[in-house]
């Protein structure tokens, strides 16, 4: 009945979905949700784009991904700018010169350098082992003990020298007074919310939610002549190597009778004592002015099945076991693996945006 079933209607699915009905393919895309968009699925509350699964901002320096999804969405100009809070002390983030005057008074880039250097020295750390090494060989022990440790720990349910080194080999430190998180050439979020995107991303395309894909998979498998897989790819081999570890996350959202929370979108906890890691304020994404603000406090939490999963613990022992199902996965002639969950990789959106398109040039040859 179909060329092609596509299990999963997040980014990865929606742009798979998109080339092949270019291509004249026949495609169904189910998903077990409710709503279509994945993990990028938002909300209008108040009048308010909310981000349901965790802030989502959109950032690239491949121009072919910007002006891709520039046919489904005008984005606006935001920029991330988080701020972390340490037990009441606010410090700009990422890691720059904003930062190394509140924490130590310094001026000038040379003098920032010095602290740093000094302190890493200090340490002694020639090669790191693991994470807590190799942020104190970046940026020294206190920005480690004050804006690292906390929020990691919090965030992988982990101690930060149980965790591999390369989790923040890409650790942004910069000597200029710049708040730009990212420091993408492309930054912002579509008008009007993810959601509405993906909704014209899949325009013309069969959609149905609330399918469960493994509960019959040969029924569903039946239907098309190739599957494009973006769910857990230890899942779709019945965990028969053992489950594949992730995090989840989980949030307590709130409307508040007030216009403005706490001054920003997004605010890292970094203290161990704060149960959660960070709030956002919803609004800010889109520079709302309504009466009402929305804001969400993130848990993060060991995944367990049921739950859902939102990221892949990427260390030795999961890595190996990956590797495995992936062997299962090169023989599978029919399905095609995709997105975080069916590669088992942390990707940024306009990495599955890049290899979505790549995935499909090839299928659709």
């Amino acid at each position: 009945m179909y060329d092609y079933l596509i299990v999963g209607a997040g980014l990865y699915g929606a742009v798979f979905a998109r080339e092949a009905a270019r291509a004249g393919k026949k495609c169904l895309v189910i998903d077990k949700r409710d709503h279509i968009a994945g993990n990028i699925y938002t909300q209008e509350v108040e009048g308010i784009q909310v981000h349901r699964y965790g802030a989502h901002i959109f950032h690239t320096n491949n121009r072919q991904v910007w002006e891709y999804l520039g046919q489904f969405a005008e984005f606006n100009r935001y920029t991330n700018s988080p701020v972390a809070n340490y037990k009441g002390e606010i410090y700009n983030m990422p890691f720059n010169m904003n930062t190394f005057n509140k924490l130590w008074g310094v001026i000038t880039p040379a003098q920032a350098q010095a602290k740093i250097q000094e302190q890493r020295a200090a340490a002694g750390i020639t090669e790191p082992k693991n994470l807590e090494e190799q942020a104190i060989s970046l940026v020294g022990t206190d920005i480690y003990e004050k804006l690292v440790k906390g929020y990691t720990e919090k965030q992988w349910g982990r101690p930060c020298n149980q965790l591999p080194a390369f989790i923040i080999k890409r650790l942004p430190v910069r000597f200029i007074y710049d708040n730009n998180y990212f420091n993408a050439l492309y930054q912002g979020i579509p008008v009007g919310g993810y959601t509405a995107m993906v909704q014209r991303m899949l325009e013309g395309i069969e959609v149905r939610l609330g399918q469960d894909y493994l509960a019959d998979k040969a029924g569903w498998d039946a239907q098309a002549e190739r599957v494009v897989y973006t769910g857990p790819i230890d899942a779709y081999f019945g965990s028969c190597y053992g489950p594949l570890e992730y995090r989840s996350v989980r949030f307590e959202t709130e409307v508040l009778d007030m216009p403005n929370y706490q001054g920003n979108a997004v605010v890292n906890y970094t203290d161990a004592e704060t149960p959660y890691t960070r709030i956002i304020e919803h609004k800010h994404f889109e520079f709302g002015t309504q009466p009402k603000t929305v804001i969400s406090r993130e848990y993060s939490a060991e995944w367990k099945p049921g739950e859902e999963p939102y990221y892949p613990v990427n260390d030795e022992k999961n890595g190996k076991l990956y590797a495995r199902y992936k062997a299962l996965a090169d023989r599978e002639e029919k399905t095609i693996f995709g997105g975080r969950l069916g590669e088992y990789k942390y990707y940024d959106m306009d990495k599955v945006v890049e290899v979505a398109l790549a995935k499909a040039a090839r299928a659709l040859g």
